[in-house]
Parts: C-alpha cells; sequence; structure tokens
C-alpha cells in the first residue's frame, strides 16, 4: 500500500502509471479499496438534476457507507446525514449557487466585526459591514453627522465686539449631542 496515495485522486487526473496501478490495487478486497469505491460512488452524486433521485441516491449511498465498516467513512456518512437538507438545497435552487460566494461574504462579515471589537456601538458595526459587503442594501442614512437640516448648525453670528454671540454656543452644544 505504500506509495498510493494516489487513491486521493479523481481518476481523470491519474497519469498512464497510476492508472495501472490503480487497476492492481482494484482486485483486491482491502478496506482502503472499498473506501476509494465508496468515495468514487458519492461522486456521482452531484451529476443528479431532480432532488428526489437525489435524495434517494444520497440514502442508499449512506446506508452502504453505514454498513462499510470503514470508521472513517462511517463518520463521513453521519456529517452527510446530519446536513442532509443542506446538500439537497444545491439541487432544488437549480445549482445556480455555488456555497463559495456565501463563504466569501461570511469571512468578511467575520473579518469586518472582528476589526469592530473597538467600535462603541452595535449600530457602527452594522454600518461598517454595509460598507465593507459593498452592493448589499445601503440604510437610508449611512452616518448621523450627515444630517441635513433646515438651518446650518454651525451658524455664527458676531457681535459688533468680534466675540460669539450666545447663538454661537447653543450652537456648539447642539453639534456636540450628534
Amino acid at each position: 500500500m505504500k506509495g498510493n496515495r494516489h487513491l486521493l485522486k479523481r481518476p481523470e487526473n491519474l497519469t498512464d502509471k497510476q492508472s495501472v496501478s490503480l487497476q492492481e490495487l482494484l482486485a483486491y478486497n482491502l478496506k482502503s479499496v472499498r473506501a476509494y469505491l465508496l468515495k468514487e460512488e458519492f461522486q456521482l452524486f452531484w451529476e443528479y438534476d431532480s432532488p428526489a433521485w437525489a435524495a434517494k441516491f444520497l440514502d442508499a449511498w449512506c446506508k452502504r457507507a453505514m454498513r462499510s465498516r470503514i470508521d472513517p467513512v462511517k463518520k463521513f456518512a453521519r456529517t452527510v446525514r446530519a446536513h442532509r437538507e443542506s446538500l439537497l438545497n444545491y439541487f432544488r435552487a437549480k445549482k445556480q449557487f455555488s456555497s463559495g460566494v456565501i463563504e466569501g461574504l461570511n469571512n468578511k462579515a467575520k473579518v469586518t466585526l472582528r476589526k469592530a471589537y473597538g467600535y462603541r456601538t452595535f449600530r457602527i458595526a452594522e454600518l461598517s459591514l454595509y460598507h465593507v459587503l459593498g452592493t448589499l442594501p445601503e440604510p437610508k442614512l449611512a452616518h448621523r453627522f450627515f444630517l441635513r437640516s433646515e438651518k446650518p448648525i454651525l451658524d455664527i453670528e458676531r457681535s459688533p465686539g468680534g466675540s460669539a454671540s450666545r447663538r454661537d454656543s447653543c450652537c456648539r452644544e447642539r453639534a456636540q449631542g450628534f
């Protein structure tokens, strides 16, 4: 068995020498050969178009895998059974969505939230997520300091003596409240 790591490869990716070696190994009834055959058989799951037929195949494959008496294969079969509905959603969506896009968005969100530990409020973290994830719908108001009022906030009237009037201090207090 030493030097037969090509059992992990797909058959179409094997060299000629590895194909010959694989054919020789398939003649034996070893656990590794049975695991290889189950692995290759599972790849047929992705060829189905109907969710019903894919579910039927998946159930039958899991039953064979659980009877194989190969612990890593049985562990994988239990995982597949636990995520059965999620796997079948791929077929319900007509194979149009890849989980790679979702994984990418989740990763961006995690990194942004990791950076957001210093933010004082969840609202700021939420705005940061909107900013990073780009094409998602943005909130109506991106930042509170972009609010536009009828009157300018810092409209300073100076008295004839050159000092700022009472309105200036009032406006400063209003601006700090934001």
